[in-house]
Formats: structure tokens, sequence, C-alpha cells
């Protein structure tokens, strides 16, 4: 590269405004006429309401945020199960016949009540409490992967 083939960068051409009939943008350039967005302080800011107050002031703060990756499971307790038969593998598919899980739920196993069967436990998620229960009447845990 040489000092010669060196160029300043190509510049956006802004429009000329109000500079004559002839520019095709004279007169009220481009504005349309009179009116509020016809003047020199333009349109006022989004969100104004004409001195109304604004629906962002009228509404109430909505604290924090919505996590949209965030991964929801319905809680099933060890108390639930108890309509399995002895030696059964829970999972979801047999959840979903049980009426306890709809068809795309997730679920973890949670502790709140007993266990005496011996059950096979495929979940997403276990509580320690609800694994220890389970292995402690002499069934398994399996954890699907989510």
């Amino acid at each position: 590269m040489k000092l010669q083939d060196v160029h300043a960068p190509e510049r956006e051409k802004h429009r000329r405004l109000g500079r004559g009939h002839g520019s095709g943008r004279g007169k009220t350039a481009g504005r349309g006429t009179k009116g509020q967005n016809a003047r020199k302080s333009g349109p006022p800011p989004p969100g104004f309401e004409g001195g109304q107050l604004s629906i962002i002031k009228r509404l109430p703060y909505k604290k924090g945020f919505k996590n949209n990756f965030k991964i929801a499971y319905r809680p099933i307790n060890l108390d639930q199960l108890a309509s399995f038969d002895d030696g059964a593998t829970v999972d979801p598919e047999s959840l979903q016949n049980a009426g306890l899980l709809h068809k795309t739920e997730k679920y973890k196993l949670l502790a709140r009540g007993s266990l005496a069967k011996k059950l096979t436990v495929r979940a997403h998620k276990f509580s320690a409490k609800a694994r220890e229960a389970v292995e402690a009447a002499g069934g398994s845990i399996e954890e699907i992967a989510s």
C-alpha cells in the first residue's frame, strides 16, 4: 500500500433540508405543515401521552425478570407412589398413566411421606432424603438426563 492509495472513508451523504424549492426538500423541509412535529423541538419523547400520566408510571413496577431457560420440575412425593405395585418401575410414562404428570413435564422426587415398597424410580431429579428413602425400602434410583 502506498500513500497515494490511502483515501478518506466513504461518508454517508445526508439530505440537506430546507435549502430551497429546487432541492425538493425546501420550505417545510419534509416535516409537513404546522403542528408539534413541524417545530424545531420536534415530536415528544416515546411514552409521552399529551400530559396525561403515562402508562409507564400508571402501572406498578415489575420486579426482577423471568428466566426463559429455567427448567421447572413438577414435585412428586413418596406418598404419591403408594398406588404403584411392589417391584414396579416408576418413570414418566407410568406417572402419566396414573394421572400424576403431564406429557411434557419433568419431575423431581421429594421425601414427603414414607415408602414401604421396593420400586425402581426413574426421575429427572431427586432430593437427598427421597433418594435415601427409596434405597432404604430396597428400591433403586435412575436419573434421567434433563
